[in-house]
């Protein structure tokens, strides 16, 4: 059962916009006209599709009259199998367009991958996911945009910071955090012993202003310190890279790629305000009981999420009990349904814990 009067007035406002952006008040005020077609594209998929609703029951009622009509009968016993199942279609695609959206879910995104338990291995690991997160950037017209990175021997990385920008980078990586594992045989392995490594990624939703935290400048430590990476000398001879601890948490971060160190400082910065952000956040959802979060997971980086097992070309994500046998696919960036199959279940439990709550 659809709730009609709420889409009923979804469909007024989405009206009432469409008539305000044609006013020129409206028009000659670029923020207010930018907000104003942001709250109409979101509307328009569950306004739309209320919309063919409302035909296919139009229909549908069209038809069963014709049933007793013996020139369109045969007709309508024809169409009405149809229209019941886009019906039932549409029902499900509309509760999922009513669920609440996640106020970050369009943000841009900070990723960070660390090598874990497993020494060079591990390395290679972090090293392989941060790739794999890359070529599906790559594939959905993405930005990445390294921040920082401690790279490893034979082309491992210890640590890396990207920021990730385009479009609702956030609502399609935020379930990545957590514990990474992979199981495979490592190159320097003589006696074909299969070794388990892990690595651990963090996935933060990119503040849009400093100012969505309050940061004293008095718990700041700032610093700057020669940069690595690409640039080489220069970067080295004007200590580019930014250094900042927040020393009520003991937060550490550092900026290195941008070309200034007042760059640097800003982006580390805006890395802070998002760190703690997420302090913030996780903070609140420890006092939320158990069975009110979703079962995709809390987002605690200590959580095992997945497993990568090379010899068998597997990948089991424990969360949602998701086997798929094509690791070898997934690694060069085919994450779509891996991400699709996460999403849907967090969809569903959003719905489960609604009609709990009716």
């Amino acid at each position: 059962m659809l709730p009609a009067d709420k889409l009923e007035s979804l469909s007024a406002r989405y009206r009432e916009i469409e008539e305000l952006l044609c006013q020129p008040n409206v028009i000659s005020d670029s923020k207010r006209y930018t907000q104003l077609n942001k709250e109409r594209s979101d509307l328009q998929a569950v306004v739309d599709a209320w919309q063919r609703y409302g035909q296919i029951e139009q229909d549908l009622a069209g038809h069963k009259e014709a049933l007793s009509d013996p020139d369109l009968r045969e007709l309508a016993e024809e169409e009405i199998p149809a229209l019941d199942a886009e019906r039932e279609k549409l029902e499900a695609a509309i509760n999922v367009l009513l669920l609440p959206k996640d106020p970050d879910e369009e943000r841009d995104t900070i990723l960070e991958i660390r090598s874990g338990t497993g020494g060079e291995e591990a390395a290679l690991f972090a090293a392989d996911l941060f790739r794999m997160y890359c070529r599906y950037a790559e594939e959905r017209g993405w930005k990445v945009e390294v921040d920082s990175v401690s790279e490893a021997s034979a082309g491992g990385i210890k640590e890396v910071i990207a920021v990730i920008s385009g479009d609702k980078v956030y609502s399609y990586l935020r379930f990545e955090g957590g514990v990474h594992r992979v199981q495979r045989i490592p190159a320097t392995e003589s006696q074909g012993r299969i070794h388990t490594s892990t690595a651990t990624v963090a996935v933060l939703p990119e503040s849009d202003e400093i100012e969505d935290i309050d940061i004293d400048p008095n718990d700041l430590e700032i610093s700057a310190t020669a940069a690595g990476g690409p640039g080489g000398q220069h970067v080295n001879r004007t200590m580019s890279a930014v250094q900042i601890k927040h020393v009520p948490t003991g937060l550490m971060v550092r900026s290195e790629q941008q070309r200034s160190q007042h760059q640097n400082k800003a982006k580390a910065l805006q890395i802070l305000s998002a760190k703690l952000l997420e302090i913030e956040r996780e903070a609140q959802a420890s006092a939320i009981s158990s069975e009110r979060r979703s079962m995709v997971g809390t987002g605690e980086r200590s959580e095992k999420i997945r497993t990568y097992n090379y010899p068998q070309n597997r990948i089991t994500d424990h969360r949602i009990q998701l086997t798929l046998h094509n690791l070898d696919r997934v690694m060069e960036g085919e994450l779509g349904d891996l991400f699709t199959a996460l999403r849907s279940h967090h969809q569903a439990e959003l719905m489960q814990q609604q009609s709990g709550e009716a």
